[in-house]
């Protein structure tokens, strides 16, 4: 089981908690829009779904603008 770094909740992180030896499914945050970079501080974890899914709702992604199309 993993812990959330942002609540305390433990949860199932197919990355985190599979078998070494066992080819890991895709973790059900893979399924989620982009939202936060991985953790890469030294204990840091990633967020239960529910903190996951509110941070989503409570910060919406706005699409990159398109780049000028400079060709003429």
């Amino acid at each position: 089981m993993s812990t959330c770094s942002r609540c305390g909740a433990q949860f199932s992180c197919a990355m985190q908690d599979a078998d070494p030896a066992v080819p890991a499914p895709p973790c059900w945050c893979t399924y989620l829009p982009a939202a936060l970079p991985v953790p890469s501080a030294a204990g840091a974890s990633c967020w239960c779904p529910d903190c996951l899914r509110q941070h989503i709702i409570d910060h919406p992604q706005t699409p990159p603008a398109a780049a000028p199309d400079n060709s003429a």
